[in-house]
């Protein structure tokens, strides 16, 4: 008997780009799982775990944890949700890197399904993530680390957004509308899939 393998759909986009937001009624509506890859990493760096320093710089300097941790954050996520559930994992993978080691280590254990790229243009995630700023309280949401944050999503996550395109695995959703709006274009890219 096969053993049952967790659904997976990655969802992508700038910092501000709703991520979040749409996840948390993606799971409302379907029930999917929702892990955030930046959360799982600052819930770690909290913990004062032997990565929690590295988790702390790199997160700051607005650059890309090492793949294995951020996979191994996931994977034991995964395992602790259960393996039999449909999975959200927003911001992930961040560059090809990424990916080719979530093949390497995840490949034979999950059924990757689509990526959705919430695109936006710069100035509406800047000021979006501007009012974030005043209500989240995140140490990642401040301008210097944002100018890095957009410099490292231009150079390494549209690339990977780019590949996945190219697989035709990607669903691209437009993201500077408002909250009801967005949903309603995942809504009925969903609803085709599932």
């Amino acid at each position: 008997m096969d053993q049952v393998k967790p659904k997976v759909f990655f969802v992508l986009g700038g910092p501000g780009a709703g991520k979040g937001t749409q996840s948390a009624k993606m799971v409302e509506k379907y029930h999917f799982v929702h892990l955030s890859a930046g959360d799982l990493l600052r819930e770690e760096r909290s913990k004062k775990t032997q990565n929690a320093e590295l988790i702390e710089e790199i997160i700051q300097s607005g650059q890309i944890v090492p793949s294995h941790i951020t996979i191994g954050l996931l994977e034991s996520a995964m395992q602790a949700k259960g393996l039999d559930k449909m999975f959200l994992i927003d911001g992930f993978p961040r560059n090809q890197e990424n990916f080719d080691v979530w093949i390497k280590l995840m490949g034979d254990k999950v059924e990757f399904k689509k990526l959705f790229y919430f695109e936006c243009d710069e100035e509406t995630l800047k000021n979006r993530i501007k009012i974030r700023a005043q209500e989240s309280g995140r140490s990642d949401d401040n301008d210097e680390t944002l100018i890095k944050r957009l410099k490292t999503y231009n150079e390494s996550t549209r690339p990977i957004i780019k590949y996945f395109d190219s697989l035709s695995q990607c669903i691209h959703i437009k993201a500077d509308k408002t909250v009801d709006e967005v949903f309603q274009e995942i809504t009925k890219k969903l609803d085709e899939i599932l």
